[in-house]
């Protein structure tokens, strides 16, 4: 009886949908989940609503990862505050690098349990508190805590919700709306920097902290305020889902992201600090942070824009060979403010074109019902690259007695044209050896 019951139920819910008017078959696909088949709308890929989605996950990376992006200019500062080992000031950055991603594996679980408007409401609250409380230490080790612990962990409750809603709310232009939404890292790198640096110079530290946790405040208010969901949250989701290692194209994916991020944070970590060592001022490694932050918007949004006509492994490959360029041919060579600037420029525009690119591959991997899971681990492998990328490239730079920056700069350059590879491997198995195809 209960079983011809479900069976009704379940015909007269397709009806309701079939019923919609402004629902066609072209608007809905089909995938199997647990044995049934479940209904996903289409991405609209436009529309006030979808756009606004982009707007919200703007906002909510500018709070985050533009502090992320402007980590840099505080470890410059604390080296005059905590004067001593690099190293050990290092690790308040990488706990947030780490940290930031840590929720990856159980986000799907979290999706199915929580509304994203829930979580983000949360993460509003305690990333702003973890500033606020940063402000008021005396130890690096509290900043461990606040800075490092508490910051990582509420930006990544922001990451997966404000990264999921653009690749599901489009298709055709995917590249185009997760570029404009990561392009706000650059951004919020960009302002956060200038802010810090101008609060060192005319006020302290500890004063650029308040500010900062005011700004997330706001910001990952209207993130919360706009964070719809296209399909319905999954059922009977378990904790942890290891469904899409099952995916051999998925295992290369997560270590191309496993490698890239061992590398991408180390620029922005370290010219600050490598200008001072050449005797510039602390603006000028500060301007040189935001010149690449700029760039990195103009990468990402440009880089995202073109990917959806020449193909986003195309331009994957392309932007991670040319981030290893201006590793090994610019920066490493670079013995001025014009080395210095052209480095910058060159590596925000395709150092973020990069990670736009590899970060919109995800969805094309895994398909748009496994989006939440395949982006958690994706990014969950950014952890352990989060947590020593930056310690492994101070241990370098100081294991002499004259800090020796060429060493850190090649570890660099060389995990970029790994990662580069493992793309190109990717683009082979879905486009062959055409090197012409849009793929």
């Amino acid at each position: 009886m209960s079983s011809s019951t479900e069976k009704e139920s379940r015909h007269n819910s397709f009806d309701d949908i079939e019923a919609k008017p402004k629902l066609s078959a072209d608007d809905v696909s089909y995938s199997e989940h647990d044995g049934e088949k479940v209904l996903y709308n289409k991405a609209p890929d436009g529309g006030w609503k979808a756009w606004l989605v982009v707007l919200g996950s703007f906002c909510g990376f500018f709070a985050t990862q533009g502090y992320g992006y402007s980590w840099g200019v505080f470890y410059s500062e604390y080296q005059s505050v905590y004067p001593g080992d690099m190293t050990a000031l290092s690790w308040i950055g990488s706990l947030w690098y780490c940290l930031c991603n840590i929720t990856g594996p159980i986000y799907l679980w979290m999706g199915s349990k929580f509304d994203d408007r829930y979580v983000l409401g949360i993460a509003c609250i305690t990333s702003s508190l973890a500033m606020m409380l940063a402000s008021i230490t005396n130890a690096v080790w509290q900043l461990y805590i606040t800075q490092g612990i508490m910051s990582g962990v509420s930006s990544s409750l922001v990451w997966f919700a404000c990264l999921r809603g653009p690749q599901e709310w489009f298709s055709k232009r995917r590249g185009l709306a997760v570029g404009i939404t990561m392009a706000a890292s650059g951004v919020g790198g960009l302002v956060f920097s200038n802010i810090a640096n101008a609060c060192f110079e005319t006020l302290d530290y500890r004063w650029a902290l308040r500010i900062l946790g005011f700004m997330q405040l706001v910001l990952i208010a209207i993130a919360a305020c706009t964070s719809w969901r296209l399909n319905p949250p999954a059922k009977n989701v378990p904790f942890i889902d290891f469904q899409d290692w099952k995916n051999k194209k998925f295992i290369i994916h997560f270590f191309v992201h496993f490698i890239g991020n061992f590398a991408f944070y180390i620029p922005s970590g370290f010219i600050p600090s490598y200008a001072k060592y050449l005797g510039y001022s602390g603006l000028i490694g500060a301007n040189m942070n935001s010149v690449m932050s700029a760039c990195m918007i103009v990468g990402k949004i440009g880089v995202g824009f073109l990917s959806d006509y020449v193909g986003r492994f195309n331009m994957g490959v392309f932007c991670g060979l040319m981030a290893c360029v201006a590793h090994l041919a610019v920066w490493l060579t670079a013995t001025d403010q014009a080395g210095l600037w052209g480095f910058c420029a060159m590596y925000g525009v395709f150092g973020g074109g990069y990670i736009a690119m590899i970060t919109a591959l995800t969805a094309q991997i895994v398909g748009i019902e496994r989006v939440d899971s395949g982006t958690g681990w994706a990014f969950f492998a950014w952890c352990f690259g989060g947590l020593l990328g930056q310690p492994v490239a101070s241990a370098i730079v100081d294991r002499t007695e004259v800090p020796d920056y060429d060493g850190a700069v090649i570890f660099a350059g060389v995990l970029f044209f790994v990662g580069a590879c493992l793309v190109g491997v990717l683009r082979v198995i879905y486009g062959g050896f055409y090197p012409f195809k849009r793929v």
